[in-house]
């Protein structure tokens, strides 16, 4: 059974940071492309950020010097340090976890919310 279990979300004021984290079990997990999504109130889930297997790391723009992913292959972990936080960046976070076209994963979320 497949498990994305995601943790470290909260409540910061701006300008703070948080650390997520994501467990993942079940998946031969060196071979993923893990993720970071987030999905704010009435809006649609975009990409956060994302690290392949070989360590290629792609983020959105609006995060782009402010969040860092990583991923431990040997403890199946894959990491969001996220800095300098701003308001519009309070959204559930989810993990993610992809292998190909058709197989993909998600966690069932961390809320993240900035504000004073």
């Amino acid at each position: 059974q497949v498990q994305l279990v995601e943790s470290g979300g909260g409540l910061v004021q701006p300008g703070g940071s948080l650390r997520l984290s994501c467990a993942a079990s079940g998946i031969t997990f060196s071979m993923y492309v893990m993720g970071w999504y987030r999905q704010a109130p009435g809006k649609q889930r975009e990409l956060v950020a994302s690290i392949t297997s070989g360590y290629i790391i792609n983020y959105a723009d609006s995060v782009k010097g402010r969040f860092t992913i990583s991923r431990e292959n040997a403890k199946k972990m894959v990491y969001l340090q996220m800095s300098s936080l701003k308001p519009e960046d309070t959204a559930v976070y989810f993990c993610n976890a992809q292998s190909g076209i058709s197989t993909n994963y998600w966690g069932q979320g961390t809320q993240v919310t900035v504000s004073s």
